[in-house]
């Protein structure tokens, strides 16, 4: 796998460039989500772990161009980006949506030997884990009313008209790649996987997170904290408690 520079820029934000750090974090963007909602991880683990925020088409500095509503795409792009940034450990963090492209692309990269050290996944049941959910193809008042619901978008972005017109093309597209994913019969990963979900979850039930389980040959943790589908904004300390556990617990393994 090879990738330009460009392409790095491109897919890859740094809000807190940390050139010296021995570890590196991804992190992946919710449905309509965008590489800003990863700032406060950024700010919370530099200059220790380089925390690059993935930046998916048609949202904000990407807006131009045409969103990608397939999510098994959408991972081979990342991968070839992040295949050029295996110069240290990676690990990987994605959100609802994200959860479910951080597990395809490493896939992909383990198959090329540079998967990450570990997994987490938030806010999303596993990708076995089936609902018949048909949220891209209502209107645009009925996406409103989605996000309402999960109370994950500033309510000024949607009570500004002329905003949510800008954002409505990527959100549809996003829940389409979601809500049209199926994973392959049996698809695994060979890296350890942490999944943290919110008690009260409409997206998700406990069970559903459980079974992210069947999903990987490495270990599995289950981490459930109060709160709704978006609990990790009302829990920040607490995630961050985990992550900065694991990068600790990987320093010391490195050394010892």
């Amino acid at each position: 796998m090879s990738s330009s520079l460009a392409d790095d820029g491109l897919w890859c934000r740094r809000f807190h460039p940390a050139p010296d750090a021995g570890r590196r974090l991804v992190c992946f963007p919710h449905a309509g989500g965008s590489a800003s909602f990863y700032h406060p991880v950024s700010a919370a683990l530099s200059p220790g772990v380089d925390v690059i925020a993935v930046q998916y088409p048609g949202r904000q500095d990407r807006r131009q161009e045409p969103p990608i509503d397939d999510i098994g795409l959408l991972a081979d792009r990342i991968a070839e980006v992040l295949g050029a940034l295996s110069d240290r450990p990676l690990t990987f963090f994605g959100h609802s949506m994200g959860a479910l492209v951080a597990f395809e692309v490493a896939r992909r990269l383990e198959r090329h030997g540079n998967g990450p050290q570990r997994l987490f996944a938030s806010g999303r049941r596993a990708p076995s884990a089936r609902r018949d959910e048909q949220v891209h193809l209502r209107d645009d008042d009925g996406i409103v009313a989605e996000l309402r619901a999960l109370s994950g978008t500033d309510a000024r972005v949607l009570d500004d008209e002329e905003m949510l017109r800008m954002v409505l093309p990527a959100l549809r597209s996003d829940y389409k790649a979601v809500e049209t994913y199926r994973s392959e019969p049996a698809a695994v990963v060979r890296c350890p996987v942490t999944v943290l979900v919110g008690d009260d979850d409409p997206k998700t039930s406990l069970d559903e997170a459980r079974s992210w389980d069947g999903h990987t040959t490495g270990d599995f943790d289950l981490r459930v904290f109060p709160g709704g589908h978006f609990y990790l904004a009302d829990r920040p300390n607490e995630v961050m408690t985990v992550l900065s556990e694991h990068f600790t617990s990987a320093a010391l393994s490195h050394h010892a």
